[in-house]
């Protein structure tokens, strides 16, 4: 293990991936800290803080969104990135607002979530920073976002495109089209 390779605390409540995603860091030679809640993980970061945090958005108990405050007052050089199956707009903006530096979707493997670190490296297929200052760098794209919260929300419909429109408020023709479209690059 190198001692210049920053540590990271790697917060999921689904102890196969957050076992999974710890091995696959170690791997490459990091000095990881699990924990299975908020809680856990901020026991963790007072015992011994990290400079880069994976924090899950949906735990039991505090939301990962509340685990980014916690870290970053507890540290505020710790880098925090946020992982999420649930994807969606306002949980991006506020991710970012509370001071993390990167908000990625689930499935992602190691060398995404590495590269979401870095500020200098986009995704594969991402497009360039915002040149708005209000837009922290890496954030996924609005149109990427809508998508997924288009596919979630028709998911959760059961694939019943006319409940999914109605709960969106949108005219069925209208979701038909955006869900015919490729996915968005990040």
């Amino acid at each position: 293990m190198s001692a210049d390779l920053p540590t990271f605390l790697v917060v999921d409540d689904d102890a196969a991936f957050r076992d999974r995603l710890a091995r696959a860091l170690q791997r490459r030679g990091y000095v990881v800290t699990t924990a299975a809640d908020a809680d856990e993980a901020v026991e963790r970061a007072r015992h011994d803080s990290p400079e880069r945090a994976i924090v899950d958005l949906r735990m039991p108990g505090r939301s990962g969104l509340e685990l980014v405050s916690a870290l970053l007052e507890i540290d505020p050089g710790t880098r925090v990135l946020v992982l999420t199956g649930y994807g969606s707009i306002p949980t991006a903006v506020e991710a970012i607002q509370r001071g993390a530096c990167n908000y990625l979707q689930k499935p992602a493997d190691a060398d995404q979530i590495l590269a979401a670190f870095e500020p200098g490296n986009r995704l594969e297929g991402e497009p360039p920073a915002s040149t708005d200052p209000e837009i922290a760098e890496g954030t996924p794209s609005l149109a990427r976002v809508e998508w997924e919260h288009l596919q979630r929300v028709l998911h959760d419909c059961g694939g019943n495109i006319s409940e999914a429109a109605r709960r969106l408020g949108m005219h069925r023709r209208s979701l038909q089209r955006k869900l015919w479209k490729n996915p968005p690059s990040a």
